[in-house]
C-alpha cells in the first residue's frame, strides 16, 4: 500500500482545537485521523480509518483463535425483546428510542443480549448444540448526556460483543476463562499497560465481572491495587472490611448537646474537643456518623423515593459507588429541604428515620455496638453516644463511601491500597440465565429432559482502543503509533524537489511491492521543516528522509519513539526495512 500526502485526504492542524479536552482527543484531530461531525460523533479519515481497521483485525483473530464465530446483528432493533427482558426500562434515558411511522417503538442497540438469546432459541434445539460462542464487530449507540474526551466517551461507537452459551456454570466458568486470556493478549498486542480488575455488573446483570483498565490520568475510571497481593477491583467493586460487631448496651445513655453553628463534621469536632462532649476531648472525623440525604429513581418509577446514607464522618459519599450499588436506579443529591422539615439539615441523626419512613443504609463500618457522635434532629443540636443497634436500627448496609490510598485490602491483612485511574477498554460478564430465563430458552438435555443454558458477555469498545492507545503512547510532539497498529510501517520525507522527490517515490514503490504500508509526504508546496512537523505529528513508527546526502547513496532513519537518527545507503534499504516491518508483526494479522 503507498499513500502519497499531496493526494490523500489528510488535513493537520497547528494549534490545539478549543475543545479538545485530553491529549488523545487533542492529538487526533491534530495529526488528521478524526473530525467531529456532531456531539458524540466523529468521522474517521483515512489514516484513522487503518488504524481503527488494524485494531479490529487484531481483535477478531483472537475471538476466531478461541473458537467465537462472528454474526452481525441489526442495530436499529424492536423495543419487545427489551421490554421483556426489562431493560429497556432500566436503561432509562441511556438509549435512543423512537417510533417508526406506524407507531411501532424501536431502539438502537446499546448491545444484543437479547438478540443472541433470541438466535440460539431460534436455532439449537438439543445440547449437541453447545457450547457456542458468538461475537460481532459493530457500532453501538448510547444517549449520553454529556459526551466529551473525543471517542473515549461519545453517543456512537464500534464494539466488539462476544455471547457464549453453556449448559451448566462449568462451561460458563470455562469460557468467562477462555476469554479472560485472549483479552490479555489482545490488550498487550495492542501496547498497553492494562489491568484487570474486578467490577460491578450493573445493568448487564451477573454473578461475577471484571473490567479491563488502560492506565491513564484522564480515565473516567478509578481502580485500587493491593500493595502486598495481587487485588485489583474497580472502586466502584470495592468491599469494605467491617469490623466486629459489639454489645449495644454496653455503651452510656444517649445525651443530647447544644452544638450552635456546627453544620459541618470539621466545626462539629473543633467544638466537641472544646467543651468535652461526653467527657472526652479526642474527638476526630471518624468518630462523628454522618447521614447524607439522597433521591433515588428507579426505572419507569414516576418519583424519586429518599434515601439516607450514614458513614464515618471522615468519609464523603461517592456516587458512583451508590449508582453501582443500586443499578439500574439513577442517584442525586437531595436538596428540597422545605418539602421535608422532619430531616433537619445539618442536624440529621438516623434516630427517627425508621419512623418517617425513610430508607436508611449504612457504611460496612456501622455494625451494632458501634457508638457515635451525631445529629440530634433539632437546629444547633447532637447527640452523644447514639448507638447503632439501640438507637437506631439501618435497613442494610451499602458501599458508598469514597476509597482513598492507604485503605487497608479488602482480600488479604497485609496490603494497603494503591489508587490509579484508567480508561475501561474491556469488560467480561458471567451472565448466568437472566437473558434465557426472559425467553424460555430451553434444550433438550443428554437425560431427555430441557436444559436452560448459561450466558457470559464479553465487549471490548474497538473505537475507544484507538484513543487508549493514543493516550498512551504520544509525546509533546505528537503521536507514537506502536508498530502493530500504526497506520503505515514506513512515512517516507521527500526533503527536496527534483532528485529527491523522485527518488522517495521510487523508494516509496519498493517498499510498497515488499509488502509494507508506506505514506510518501511529496507535497511541493510546504517546507522540510513542515513536514518533519506532521511526520512527528502523525506518529508512524519509522521515518525516512531523503535528503542532502542522496547523491552520495544516503537517506536517514528517523525512529519516532526513541528519537534516534542514523543514515543508511539506499542499497540494501528496502531489504533492511522488510525484515524490521516483519518482525515487530507478531501483533498484526
Amino acid at each position: 500500500m503507498l499513500l502519497r500526502t499531496s493526494t490523500l485526504l489528510l488535513r493537520t492542524l497547528r494549534e490545539d482545537p478549543a475543545d479538545a479536552e485530553v491529549p488523545s482527543h487533542r492529538l487526533l484531530l491534530r495529526a488528521g485521523y478524526v473530525r467531529r461531525a456532531a456531539p458524540g460523533g466523529y468521522t474517521w479519515l483515512p489514516l484513522g480509518k487503518l488504524v481503527l481497521d488494524r485494531v479490529t483485525e487484531i481483535v477478531r483473530a483472537e475471538m476466531v483463535a478461541i473458537g467465537d464465530q462472528e454474526v452481525h446483528f441489526p442495530a436499529l432493533l424492536p423495543a419487545e425483546p427489551y421490554r421483556t427482558s426489562g431493560r429497556w426500562t432500566e436503561y432509562g434515558d441511556d438509549i435512543f428510542t423512537f417510533e417508526d411511522r406506524k407507531g411501532a417503538a424501536h431502539l438502537l442497540a446499546p448491545t444484543h443480549e437479547e438478540m443472541a438469546a433470541l438466535l440460539v432459541k431460534d436455532l439449537f434445539t438439543s445440547y449437541r448444540d453447545f457450547p457456542v460462542t458468538l461475537f460481532q464487530i459493530q457500532t453501538k449507540f448510547r444517549d449520553e448526556a454529556r459526551p466529551r474526551a473525543g471517542l473515549l466517551r461519545g453517543r456512537e461507537f464500534l464494539m466488539k460483543d462476544a455471547y457464549s452459551f453453556d449448559l451448566d456454570e462449568a462451561g460458563l466458568q470455562e469460557a468467562y476463562e477462555r476469554h479472560r486470556a485472549a483479552y490479555e493478549k489482545i490488550f498487550t498486542k495492542l501496547g498497553l499497560d492494562f489491568t484487570a480488575v474486578h467490577a460491578m455488573s450493573g445493568a448487564m446483570g451477573g454473578s461475577a465481572s471484571e473490567e479491563f483498565l488502560a492506565a491513564t490520568p484522564v480515565g473516567e475510571d478509578s481502580f485500587v491495587g493491593c500493595t502486598a497481593c495481587d487485588y485489583a477491583a474497580n472502586t466502584e467493586a470495592v468491599v469494605t472490611r467491617a469490623p466486629a460487631a459489639g454489645d449495644p448496651d454496653a455503651h452510656p445513655a444517649t445525651e443530647v448537646h447544644d452544638t450552635p453553628e456546627t453544620p459541618t463534621i470539621a466545626s462539629l469536632v473543633e467544638l466537641a474537643n472544646a467543651r468535652a462532649l461526653a467527657g472526652r476531648t479526642d474527638w476526630a472525623a471518624a468518630d462523628t456518623l454522618k447521614n447524607v440525604v439522597l433521591t433515588v429513581r428507579r426505572p419507569g418509577a414516576e418519583q424519586a423515593e429518599l434515601l439516607v446514607i450514614g458513614l464515618p464522618g471522615d468519609r464523603e459519599v461517592d456516587l458512583k459507588r451508590v449508582e453501582a450499588a443500586l443499578a439500574p436506579a439513577t442517584v442525586a443529591v437531595f436538596d428540597d429541604w422545605p418539602a421535608h422539615p422532619e430531616l433537619v439539615r445539618g442536624y440529621l441523626g438516623p434516630q427517627i428515620l425508621a419512623k418517617h419512613g425513610v430508607r436508611y443504609l449504612v457504611d460496612p463500618r456501622v455494625v451494632a455496638g458501634t457508638s457515635w457522635l451525631t445529629g440530634a434532629n433539632e437546629p444547633g443540636r447532637h447527640a452523644t453516644n447514639v448507638v447503632c443497634g439501640r438507637d437506631f436500627t439501618p435497613d442494610g448496609t451499602i458501599e458508598a463511601a469514597e476509597v482513598r490510598a492507604g485503605d487497608p485490602c479488602p482480600a488479604c491483612s497485609a496490603g494497603a491500597l494503591t489508587m490509579r485511574r484508567g480508561i475501561e477498554v474491556g469488560h467480561i460478564f458471567q451472565l448466568g440465565r437472566r437473558y434465557t430465563d426472559a425467553f424460555a430458552v430451553d434444550v433438550l438435555g443428554p437425560e431427555g429432559k430441557p436444559v436452560r443454558p448459561t450466558m457470559g458477555c464479553y465487549g471490548i469498545g474497538v473505537s475507544r482502543l484507538v484513543a487508549s492507545i493514543a493516550e498512551q503512547h504520544h509525546d509533546d510532539r505528537g503521536l507514537v503509533w506502536p508498530a502493530a497498529v500504526a497506520p503505515c510501517d514506513v512515512h517516507l520525507i521527500a526533503a527536496g524537489k527534483g532528485p529527491q522527490l523522485d527518488a522517495a517515490l521510487d523508494l516509496g514503490e519498493r517498499l510498497s511491492a515488499a509488502g509494507l504500508r508506506v505514506l510518501v509526504d511529496d507535497r511541493t508546496n510546504v517546507s522540510a521543516g513542515v513536514k518533519f512537523t506532521d511526520a512527528e505529528l502523525i506518529g508512524i513508527p519509522r521515518a525516512v528522509v531523503v535528503g542532502r546526502r542522496l547523491a552520495e547513496g544516503y537517506v536517514e532513519l528517523r525512529d519516532r519513539a526513541s528519537g534516534e537518527r542514523i543514515e543508511l545507503p539506499v542499497a540494501g534499504l528496502v531489504e533492511r526495512l522488510r525484515d524490521e516491518v516483519g518482525a515487530t508483526r507478531h501483533g498484526r494479522v
